[in-house]
């Protein structure tokens, strides 16, 4: 799944308590300089979360057999001994249910095990009518994307997989459907997602599309401080599944899709309500829920955002803030030349090359090294011959413009704090991971870093800057209940 390389095109910071577009992914261990988020759907931590062992269940709703439409199905794969049948139907009409949890666990995979589930694969207008009537029938769907950042220079989608009323659809977006009626009914749904936060954006940018409500499966195993809260990591702690992790960097674009694919696709939402039921269960024991609804919340409000631009100051990678002369004007003409090729290939910048050979060249021409040397140590793969002379025209026209002419970045306040905040803020982090290992719980997910400045220059703003929940494990907290203006002046 895709949207686990976001880092490829955004790089924003990862604070997970108090920043609106910030991904909820990339919630880190604590560290005093915040990491920016990236797009993998797991993370470490220190503890492991409260478990109960009772809710450690099998998964007993074995997969249907497997079928597509006819033009792009695999052959059903030959059913093992006893295959236990396939999951009932939910009763209670208007919910996707979970099915009890009575099998032993089993092992699954998408292409070398178990069937994969049944799925309609809708790339006709015509086969939407069946994707329209399952959800008018339902109050809750299982949702997942995939898309193309990894081989085209715009990301768009190019998939939707849907589980709805017991059945999977997976709906081709490469295909020219008319998708508004889709859009005006799933923001009439609860979507249970894993990882929403790039859904989210994704669909914001496509069609402003904005949920109702969602349940995220990876907020869900945060607040229970699992160590890792991938979905495969998830469904094979829980259901003993192995998942195929090919798709996960497939060229999505590409049609046909393969039935390899196409089961990849089916089984990221199959499991999700089942995943749901469980972590529910967890969540209600440990009195979490409502902190769930707060971040599930918070993510569709940051999500709406959409992805950050910052066209200016783009072309600032790696370490460019320590450029000053030549080898600036260098990194500025050198990553627009690379933009303009990936537009050009139709392909992702990092596919003409890497961050690390722009800053090269810039570092080498701040050096003093001539346009001659550096490009003499420059190798480009079979594009060589294409793109150098392209490559050098570029660092010309960087070692000529006066790096005083670039873009500059719109000026930030620095924050300086006095010797009291610095101690008060020591005080509430030392109480914030006091808390945090009370109820075992990451202590950023509490409250990061950033959080923890402003709070020790404002103790006031508590309510403003953090979640309901975030701000009562906090409220007793002695530096919270006093006014700057109360301290010394150091």
């Amino acid at each position: 799944m895709l949207k686990r390389l976001l880092s490829l095109f955004t790089r924003s910071e990862s604070t997970p308590a108090d920043q609106p577009a910030t991904t909820e992914r990339a919630n880190s261990p604590e560290s005093e300089s915040p990491r920016p988020p990236g797009r993998p759907r797991s993370r470490s931590r220190r503890r492991r979360g409260p478990r109960d062992d009772q809710s450690e269940l099998a998964l007993g709703d074995a997969p249907a057999s497997h079928s597509a439409s006819p033009a792009r199905s695999k052959p059903p794969a030959t059913p093992r001994a006893q295959t236990p049948p396939p999951a009932p139907r939910p009763e209670r009409a208007g919910a996707v249910m979970a099915p009890p949890a009575a099998a032993p666990a089993r092992t699954a995979n998408a292409t070398i095990g178990e069937r994969p589930p049944h799925f309609v694969l809708i790339d006709t207008p015509a086969g939407l009518a069946p994707l329209y009537a399952a959800l008018d029938r339902v109050d809750e769907v299982a949702m997942d994307t995939e898309a193309d950042n990894m081989f085209h220079y715009r990301t768009r989608v190019c998939l939707l997989q849907f589980l709805v009323d017991g059945e999977v659809y997976l709906v081709d977006l490469v295909s020219p459907l008319p998708l508004e009626p889709l859009w005006e009914r799933l923001a009439q749904k609860h979507l249970i997602m894993h990882g929403s936060d790039f859904d989210i954006r994704l669909l914001h940018d496509l069609c402003r599309f904005r949920p109702r409500s969602i349940f995220d499966t990876m907020l869900a195993a945060q607040l229970l401080n699992r160590p890792r809260v991938g979905l495969g990591a998830l469904l094979e702690q829980h259901f003993g599944l192995q998942l195929d992790k090919s798709g996960q960097k497939a060229n999505w674009s590409k049609r046909p899709i393969t039935p390899k694919l196409l089961d990849y696709a089916a089984l990221d939402v199959w499991h999700l309500p089942a995943l749901r039921d469980l972590l529910t269960r967890e969540l209600a024991a440990l009195d979490r829920l409502d902190w769930l609804d707060q971040q599930c919340r918070r993510q569709i409000e940051s999500g709406l955002t959409g992805f950050p631009r910052d066209e200016e100051n783009s072309w600032r990678v790696g370490p460019a803030d320590r450029l000053r002369g030549r080898g600036l004007s260098v990194l500025h003409a050198v990553w627009h030349w690379r933009e303009k090729w990936a537009e050009e290939l139709d392909t992702p910048p990092f596919k003409v090359c890497n961050n690390d050979l722009l800053v090269n060249i810039a570092s080498a021409t701040e050096q003093g090294d001539s346009a001659e040397a550096v490009l003499a140590q420059v190798f480009l793969g079979k594009r060589q011959d294409r793109l150098l002379p392209s490559l050098a025209t570029a660092v010309r026209q960087g070692l000529e413009r006066d790096p005083t002419t670039l873009p500059r970045r719109a000026r930030t306040e620095r924050i300086h704090l006095s010797q009291a905040e610095i101690e008060r803020q020591d005080r509430i982090k030392a109480y914030r991971d006091a808390v945090a290992a009370r109820i075992d719980l990451d202590p950023t997910l509490i409250a990061p870093r950033s959080t923890l400045v402003s709070l020790c220059r404002d103790p006031a703003s508590l309510d403003e800057i953090l979640l309901p929940w975030q701000a009562d494990l906090l409220r007793d907290s002695p530096d919270l209940q006093a006014s700057p203006a109360t301290e010394p002046a150091s």
